[in-house]
């Protein structure tokens, strides 16, 4: 390491290792969580797509659940839901 004292320090956002996401569990910053109902969701799968953090589980073509590990519970599956099937749910 030199001896530059800031200049030392990398930038922020800056990523340093790739696919590291999966490490950090930001589900615990969430206020409210997405809850389905599966007998309204036509599989559209609008959630998944405009999902920022890819917490939408897919399997064979069908929303299967949430990865409430990573969800952080900013509701934009719930918005784009054309069925209006996500409820945006208080966590306890």
């Amino acid at each position: 390491m030199s001896n530059n004292g800031w200049k030392d320090i990398p930038e922020g956002g800056l990523i340093l290792e790739a696919g590291n996401s999966i490490k950090y569990e930001t589900g615990s910053w969430r206020t409210y969580k997405p809850v389905t109902d599966m007998e309204k969701c036509i599989h559209c799968l609008f959630c998944w797509m405009y999902c920022p953090d890819s917490s939408r589980i897919v399997k064979d073509g069908k929303l299967v659940d949430t990865d409430l590990f990573h969800c952080k519970g900013c509701g934009v599956c719930a918005k784009e839901c054309p069925k209006k099937c996500i409820e945006m749910v208080l966590e306890e």
